[in-house]
């Protein structure tokens, strides 16, 4: 299920976002089309025990409690007998985990389930409040702003604010000259080793001149220590997602939503276990020996993990079990060929990391020689690898690549070949790359494994950052500017402290320390109060912005007539294409692609706005439209974005009741309609999908009838010539028929036959069709909007 405002709070132009603190919700369908409560309760039928086995976090929890719902109507025992109602606990499927449930069901946890059920609305209210009013003040006022939705998110703002945080770290940043000595030996037979300055850098050119001056001249030195010591590189964590999505970013070069994707995917194929957990210790009972063996006649990994299996595994190190799912281990064994090439390598990366999990540490010897110049320090660093152990699947972390040092002594003699000194310059931080995003977001609780990535692929959907090479977040004009603007009015906005509070309360609730309506009524209040603020001091944001972008008021050229105003409004053509008008201060959408112009005056019968033509598409698709009700549809019938030819009323010339001729044959409920602004090389085109057909080219009137043809229920329409250019039959200046059943009209027209349902709707509904009394139902039907509109 997911929660909405009930249909009256869906007009952003009627209503205040203000009124969305207190606005009646609703919980609806995710997903409609499946009718999952439905079948649910069917399947609950005769049911007298109720055992719920959802995920085991509190999204599971909330869950239980909408299973609850769609069938305790079914039930023959239904609660309150609370003896009825079950809830299973588990965190593998696993014959094991899955009987240790069953024998110990307990109730399901109705603090966890209200907790999530408050975060929903908390999420709801503020962000559809906050977005509702900024896009309408923002889209409404400047004209180069790319994006259609200026959102604001509990969640996703923070997600914003970490990157342009890095970006004003970066664009502050003062570089500053630095100096270092640099020391390079012979060793007898021409080998040499360049040592490190023991103080790094030196900021101060004259001392850093002065330790020069001191041992430039000296020719020799002797070692004074060798340090040798045996290191180890430990073995990784099983995997989680989070995890998982840091290495997809910064080692794959893919986004951690995209990743997700072929996790999932993965998963659905069962090569994978569940992607999604945030739990990093296999559970006791895993078969941690018999998933291993599985990859053993892999062509890529199954020496080493042959190799592996005769050694013997190692215990996994303890990690963190969230009481989730397991850690993300391989179900099954996967050949190069059988995945494509973005699944093979989630895939690749899923399978080393749990081998590297049971294999041995990676050992090293690392040795350091100190050397003394003149009373300065430096020393030299070399590896040596010992046991490659995990890394020999993981080579990417590797250690040991530096070559290692020759064998040295204390109070060997060594050669000085070379001193310098060498000047440098801080640099800045680089942009944050989405593996860090990923870490500063798990670190102060913004999401959960399940809504980073999608916090992630929002800020660029929104065009607040941009993806460039490594995958580093750099923020665009527009997200600088929304962040700035909130740190200027009210920091609390953007910071994730805000968000770690709410989480804060939402857990007592989860915990039963706190009362549901107490925690949602306290916590909305404040943000009804910030948001008020923020509407009161929005000057603030607004200056930046006008700063950063473009009025409207100075954008466009004029196009058509404003319905209210008389004046005329710009079209801005950037995309999205709209039209401003200066004086009422409204904005309306058009087709993003195409061409507008204005349609010789006419005006919509409705709302007084001067109609105007879209032109472009596929097969050179135009139709007309009223800008206003292309934005606000007038009936139930005419959806968001439609043109003149879906618009049901009655006396229009332009809408389906005047210009409709056969129903669509290529979709469901569209009607072919004529395009009046086509002409002289008219077509017919459908209201709902792409079909448009050619008919009637260079006549120089083409007009619809109200009679239906006999044959085919089409509605006839009149074709008129001028002599010299008629196509009629002996060159007739006129002929009334039926454009895909009389003789003399049907090689006009590309289409050769009408679609036999019938007819064309009449406000909204199909006509009657061949036989039908055609007449009768268009008469009753304009009646009834005649009626409607009185």
């Amino acid at each position: 299920m997911s929660l909405d405002f009930i249909g009256k709070y869906n007009s952003w132009e009627r209503v205040d976002p203000a009124e969305l603190f207190s606005a009646t919700t609703e919980k609806k369908e995710a997903t409609p089309k499946l009718r999952m409560p439905e079948f649910l309760a069917s399947e609950a039928v005769g049911c007298d025990y109720l055992v719920l086995w959802l995920d085991c976090d509190k999204e599971g929890e909330n869950i239980c409690f909408e299973v609850l719902a769609a069938v305790q109507s079914s039930m023959s025992r239904p609660p309150p007998d609370r003896q009825t109602i079950f809830r299973a606990r588990f965190s593998a499927i696993t014959d094991r985990d899955i009987r240790a449930a069953m024998s110990s069901l307990v109730e399901p946890d109705e603090n966890a389930a209200r907790s999530v059920d408050a975060r929903q609305e908390l999420d709801l209210r503020v962000g559809c409040a906050f977005t509702r009013f900024q896009t309408r003040l923002f889209q409404g006022k400047y004209g180069d702003l790319d994006s259609t939705l200026i959102s604001y998110g509990p969640c996703q703002t923070p997600t914003l604010g970490f990157c342009v945080e890095r970006h004003d770290q970066i664009q502050s940043f003062q570089p500053e000259q630095y100096w270092k000595l640099a020391l390079t030996c012979d060793l007898d037979g021409g080998q040499q080793i360049d040592f490190e300055w023991a103080r790094v850098r030196c900021f101060d050119k004259e001392v850093a001149s002065m330790f020069l001056n001191q041992i430039k001249d000296i020719k020799s030195t002797v070692v004074d220590s060798v340090v040798s010591k045996e290191k180890t590189k430990a073995r990784p964590q099983a995997l989680n997602t989070v995890e998982l999505m840091r290495v997809a970013s910064s080692g794959l070069n893919m986004s951690p939503h995209y990743a997700m994707q072929i996790a999932e995917r993965l998963y659905t194929q069962g090569y994978i276990s569940y992607p999604r957990t945030e739990t990093t210790q296999y559970p006791e009972n895993f078969d941690l020996l018999g998933a291993v063996r599985q990859q053993r006649d892999s062509a890529v990994w199954g020496e080493q993990v042959r190799a592996l299996l005769e050694a013997g595994l190692r215990l996994p190190r303890r990690g963190v079990d969230a009481g989730d799912h397991p850690p993300i281990t391989p179900m099954r064994l996967a050949s190069r060929h059988a995945l494509d090439d973005d699944s093979w390598r989630i895939y690749d990366y899923v399978v080393r990391h749990f081998i590297a999990t049971v294999h041995r540490d990676c050992s090293y010897l690392s040795t350091t020689v100190t050397v003394r110049l003149g009373g300065q320090q430096f020393t030299a660093t070399g590896t040596r690898l010992l046991d490659a152990g995990f890394t020999e699947l993981m080579d990417w972390l590797a250690v040991g690549r530096a070559e290692p040092l020759p064998q040295l002594a204390p109070a060997d003699l060594l050669n000085v070949s070379a001193v310098a000194l060498t000047d440098h310059y801080t640099s800045p931080p680089g942009y944050l790359t989405e593996a860090e995003l990923i870490t500063l977001m798990e670190k102060h609780g913004i999401g959960t494994d399940a809504s980073i990535p999608v916090h992630i692929n929002n800020i660029g959907l929104r065009n607040y950052v941009t993806v460039e090479t490594g995958r580093r977040l750099v923020p665009t004009t527009l997200g600088n500017t929304l962040v700035h603007g909130y740190q200027k009015i009210d920091p609390d906005l953007v910071l994730p402290t805000m968000r770690s509070a709410v989480e804060q309360q939402l857990n007592l609730i989860a915990l039963g320390k706190a009362d549901f309506h107490s925690v949602l009524t306290h916590t909305l209040n404040i943000f009804k109060q910030k948001f008020h603020f923020f509407v009161k001091n929005i000057s603030y944001m607004d200056q930046l912005f006008e700063d950063s972008f473009s009025p409207l008021a100075s954008s466009g050229k004029p196009l058509s007539r404003c319905g209210r105003c008389r004046r005329y409004m710009r079209l801005v053509e950037s995309r999205p294409q709209r039209l401003h008008c200066q004086q009422c201060g409204h904005t309306l959408a058009l087709p993003a692609d195409g061409l507008v112009r204005v349609y010789n005056e006419s005006k919509c019968p409705l709302d007084e706005f001067e109609l105007v033509v879209w032109s472009g598409g596929k097969k050179g698709r135009s139709f007309v439209l009223c800008p206003y009700c292309y934005n606000h549809p007038p009936f139930p019938d005419m959806g968001k974005g439609s043109g003149c030819n879906s618009c049901s009323h009655p006396s229009c010339r332009h809408g389906v009741s005047q210009t409709g001729v056969s129903a669509c044959s290529c979709c469901e409920r569209g009607v072919l309609t004529l395009d009046p602004s086509s002409a002289p090389r008219w077509k017919l085109v459908c209201n709902r999908c792409d079909v448009v057909v050619s008919a009637f080219d260079q006549a120089s009137l083409v007009a619809v009838m109200p009679d239906v043809c006999e044959q085919c229920g089409a509605y006839l329409v009149r074709v008129e010539y001028r002599p010299e250019k008629s196509r009629l039959p002996n060159r007739a200046a006129q002929l009334t028929g039926c454009a895909f059943c009389t003789a003399g009209l049907t090689q006009l027209v590309q289409l050769k036959h009408a679609q036999r349902s019938g007819g064309r709707p009449r406000g909204g509904q199909r006509g009657r069709g061949r036989g039908g009394g055609p007449d009768q139902p268009r008469r009753d039907k304009m009646a009834e909007l005649a009626a409607f509109f009185m």
